[in-house]
């Protein structure tokens, strides 16, 4: 786990500065600088962008991961990358003359409820594309396993870019129009500078020579694009059926709220995802389970252990944050709560989703996938028009839950592998003891001062106990390296 650790702590921080920066941007900036509509428009365009990513990246930044490593000459590896640049022209230039044919039916549709939305359809094209081909490059670093600069770009970048554009567009250089532009334009920034440090790594050739197995490898690609679409409808979709069901793209906005605060929760997967993704591919391609359990387990309990704490935080402090935040937002009260035990959940199957979408079980998994996709539309569309917010919040909870029990057994049943032990069980006490002990008082007088306080206690308390009793060899090695160095500090003075 070194080069895990090492990769993952430089993502992890990353990644908390990015959502850092993105706090500021969502809970008040945006908030405060643009009305409700035009901060749901925003939010609708990016998640329905999100949701086409997969389709336009045509599967290739995972089957980049998948591959990569089993080809073992410098001729082939760039053969196959230079294959995987031109792969997603096969659907984005179809789609691209079928969205300008049929730009008018679509907008009608999508628009409907909101009319607001049709002036800017186009935008969510030429943001899915960018969002596609980022992840291509991105990807291309990965198997070099060089993922810290790339996340930096992913998490921050655009980020810090969209932070100025409200500046900008508070202080009246920019129109709202203009700023909804703009947001796209950083996209394409992103992409390119991606583009240049990937190219920095391992530059493309651009003459595909023979390639054993092609025919598998397009025919991956193909299929596992319903895979990529499946976990980003199970998380974009709600908002964008929201703005289908309810008038009005001011819930839309009030959900991307609550929705961010529980995606916090994410992070630490997200970060340590960039680099066990290749790894996991390294350990089924050379048919090393042993590395593989070892992996499976340890990435469970590190971030059981990390993502137990963010939503013990987040949820003993929920009440005393929105106080912070103009009143109606408050509405996605109960979808941080659901959301939140939802992200919990996907944290401890650890690298489960990489044994299965790198390993020779994918199709299988892609049959679940669509089945889960269909339970996570429909339950949308029964519940969102009887409960509103909270019904697309419960809607997303039960796909989840489904989702990820069918995958645990899956990999447990085809490959003997579980991420759970005894010291699982023993995390989950600690996590609903602090949530029990902190939860039930506020200084609401005081939100900011009730927040460092109870977030200062509840943390010594939480990190104590999982100390004591070792459940993560990886994260008390991190502590000891901390705790020494601060002892050591004032004796080299």
């Amino acid at each position: 786990m070194g080069i895990v650790l090492n990769q993952s702590i430089k993502n992890t921080l990353i990644t908390y500065l990015g959502f850092g920066i993105g706090a500021i941007n969502i809970l008040f900036l945006y908030t405060n600088y643009l009305t409700e509509d035009y901060f749901g428009l925003v939010s609708y365009i990016l998640s329905t962008a999100n949701i086409l990513m997969p389709l336009m990246a045509f599967g290739v930044h995972n089957t980049i991961i998948k591959f990569y490593s089993s080809f073992k000459t410098r001729v082939l590896q760039q053969s196959f990358l230079s294959l995987m640049l031109l792969l997603p022209l096969i659907l984005i230039i179809p789609l691209a003359l079928f969205t300008h044919f049929a730009y008018n039916t679509i907008g009608e549709w999508i628009s409907k409820k909101n009319p607001i939305t049709k002036d800017f359809i186009w935008l969510i094209y030429i943001t899915a594309v960018a969002f596609a081909y980022f992840e291509v490059f991105y990807a291309w670093s990965k198997v070099q396993l060089q993922s810290v600069f790339g996340n930096f770009i992913k998490e921050i970048f655009h980020r810090v870019a969209i932070m100025l554009l409200l500046f900008a567009h508070y202080f009246k250089f920019i129109t709202v129009t203009q700023f909804i532009y703009s947001i796209t334009i950083v996209y394409f920034l992103r992409l390119i500078i991606m583009a240049i440090y990937a190219f920095s790594l391992r530059k493309p050739t651009f003459r595909i020579k023979h390639i054993p197995n092609v025919l598998s490898i397009v025919k991956y690609s193909a299929l596992i694009i319903i895979a990529g679409s499946v976990a980003l409808i199970i998380l974009e979709v709600d908002k964008f059926m929201i703005g289908q069901y309810i008038p009005n793209l001011k819930n839309v906005a009030y959900y991307s709220v609550a929705i961010f605060i529980a995606t916090v929760i994410d992070v630490p997967q997200r970060a340590m995802q960039q680099i066990v993704n290749p790894l996991t591919a390294k350990y089924l391609n050379a048919k090393n389970y042993e590395a593989l359990s070892d992996l499976y387990k340890k990435s469970s309990i590190t971030l059981l252990i990390i993502s137990g704490l963010i939503l013990v935080l987040i949820l003993i402090n929920i009440n005393a944050l929105y106080l912070l935040l103009p009143n109606n937002y408050s509405e996605g009260l109960f979808v941080v709560f659901i959301i939140g035990i939802a992200k919990l959940f996907n944290s401890i199957l650890g690298n489960n989703n990489s044994i299965l979408f790198y390993s020779n079980y994918y199709r299988i998994v892609l049959i679940f996938g669509v089945l889960v996709a269909i339970i996570t539309v429909v339950s949308n569309i029964v519940l969102i028009p009887i409960l509103g917010l909270n019904g697309a919040a419960l809607a997303s909870f039960i796909t989840i839950f489904i989702y990820n029990t069918i995958k645990l057994i899956f990999v447990k049943v085809k490959f003997k592998l579980s991420p759970f032990s005894i010291k699982s069980g023993q995390a989950i006490a600690i996590i609903l003891m602090c949530f029990f002990s902190f939860y039930f008082w506020d200084i609401l007088e005081f939100p900011i001062a009730s927040i460092i306080l109870k977030s200062g206690l509840c943390s010594l308390l939480f990190l104590v106990a999982i100390y004591k009793l070792k459940l993560s060899l990886d994260i008390n090695g991190m502590i000891d390296s901390i705790l020494i160095k601060t002892i050591k500090k004032p004796s080299n003075k």
